[in-house]
């Protein structure tokens, strides 16, 4: 596999480094990158791939469940750097379906790091469990819902960081976008705007009432 994969690298330099070097040398010399994107880190969601971006594009960060956990050092850097340094307007968390991590939540867990970095979705997990009692879902679209309701909570907890509410308070330009990558079909489902914080169609599927939400845009 490690031989493949620097195999791999030589076609990537043949086929498309050097064919557009004018683009590379741009991205060597600074990068600009256009949004920040929270994602679980399975192999089958590649940000660049999925929303056909060339490198350069995407400031990325990936864990477990695209979670924001609000004792991570990691994204908070990261966060305070895209936002503060390189000067970035849009936050993505993208969920998708079939993920491992979210089935782990629902199912529980014993492994420890695991079982702890899952609380951060515990929320989401209560949210779920309520409304898939009352309107009966099966254990499928439990799943799909319980999906949804962890990125609408790493959203809130976003809200949260104290860089994100300062930027919010001083009317500085930021949204805040909750997708859902479906790996069956390779389409992006828009959760919640980015523009007006409204919960999607895609996200009320499962609840009479959509849920009030925050506004995720401040100018």
């Amino acid at each position: 596999m490690i031989d493949r994969l620097l195999e791999s690298n030589k076609k990537f330099i043949s086929d498309e480094f050097e064919p557009n070097s004018s683009h590379y040398s741009k991205i060597a010399a600074k990068q600009t990158p256009r949004a920040v994107w929270i994602g679980c880190a399975d192999s089958r969601v590649s940000e660049d791939i999925i929303t056909g971006s060339r490198p350069g594009t995407i400031f990325v960060h990936r864990n477990i469940a695209n979670m924001v956990s609000f004792n991570d050092v990691g994204i908070a850097a990261l966060l305070e750097y895209a936002l503060v340094h390189l000067k970035i307007k849009d936050v993505i968390v993208c969920g998708h379906t079939r993920c491992g991590g979210i089935a782990a939540l629902e199912n529980g867990v014993k492994e420890n790091y695991i079982a702890d970095w899952l609380c951060v979705g515990s929320e989401a997990k209560t949210a779920a469990d309520e409304i898939a009692q009352k309107q009966r879902l099966s254990p499928d679209e439990k799943l799909e819902l319980l999906t949804m309701e962890n990125v609408r909570v790493q959203l809130n907890h976003l809200k949260k960081l104290t860089l994100i509410r300062d930027m919010f308070q001083k009317g500085k330009t930021l949204r805040l976008h909750g997708w859902l990558y479906r790996v069956e079909t390779g389409k992006i489902d828009v959760l919640i705007d980015g523009e007006t914080g409204r919960e999607s169609s895609v996200m009320r599927r499962f609840k009479k009432t959509s849920r009030k939400t925050t506004p995720a845009k401040s100018k």
